[in-house]
């Protein structure tokens, strides 16, 4: 895999600037995402290295600033909120390597209402906040989460990172966490992969210094926050482009 995205061949829908993110990564058998991936996606396994075999569930706290439709200017207020989501991580048929959300958690009513209709993604509406200081030169972030609507109402998540050096060492396990040029997911009966594009990532270490989850158990995966993530980094962010859906199967959806 390769940190530079393979360029869009559609027009452009959207665009986005993913800002401050934090991966906490756990590793699992294929056999627990399985159940969750939509029609023509299997969970993407590490073909080597200490995790060989298994396949990612992330936790992802960030800010999503600048939102807006296609190559044009940004959504005012809307396209700005917290967002922090479950994803599982999928290859297709047609071999494109992507994500599927397992939740998505947002701070602003009318991106939650919007993109569970049109995408079938797995949307809820979140009361959220995000704090920011540096201790002895270190940047620490946090980020809680109260879920609202739709129910279960009232699971929280509370995630607390530091932030360290540029991220050395395994790059072939760094690449496969973070470059991902799509997703996958099922919406109005169809099973589509949505390709994206984006700058090559700048990660960072980052340490763990608060975990407190519920979002985890309620995406089917029970055990995950009571142990430590197998493998944590952090971004400071990149601008990202959207292309139209293809189908699962590398067809254009009008076939």
């Amino acid at each position: 895999m390769d940190f530079v995205a393979p360029p869009l061949t559609s027009f452009p829908i959207m665009s986005q600037n993913w800002c401050d993110l934090a991966f906490l990564h756990w590793f699992v058998p294929p056999a627990d995402a399985a159940p969750f991936m939509p029609p023509g996606a299997t969970p993407d396994v590490l073909p080597d290295g200490q995790f060989r075999g298994l396949t990612p569930v992330a936790l992802v706290p960030f800010t999503m600033v600048r939102a807006g439709f296609g190559p044009g200017p940004a959504v005012p207020y809307f396209g700005t909120f917290l967002e922090t989501n479950v994803r599982l991580y999928s290859v297709d048929q047609a071999g494109r390597h992507g994500v599927v959300f397992r939740s998505l958690e947002a701070s602003r009513l009318a991106v939650v209402l919007g993109a569970r209709v049109t995408l079938g993604l797995p949307y809820r509406f979140s009361k959220m906040r995000r704090y920011s200081r540096t201790v002895s030169g270190a940047r620490e972030l946090a980020w809680t989460t109260s879920t609202r609507w739709p129910g279960p109402a009232g699971m929280s998540s509370r995630v607390a990172v530091r932030v360290g050096g540029p991220l050395t060492g395994d790059e072939d396990l760094a690449a496969f966490l973070t470059a991902r040029w799509g997703l996958h997911t099922a919406a109005w009966g169809r099973s589509m992969y949505i390709p994206n594009e984006h700058q090559p990532w700048t990660l960072r270490s980052a340490e763990v210094l608060l975990l407190d989850d519920g979002l985890l158990a309620a995406a089917g995966f029970p055990t995950l926050a009571g142990r430590p993530p197998d493998h944590v980094c952090f971004a400071d962010g990149v601008r990202t482009t959207f292309g139209l859906p293809r189908s699962n199967d590398g067809q254009p959806l009008s076939r």
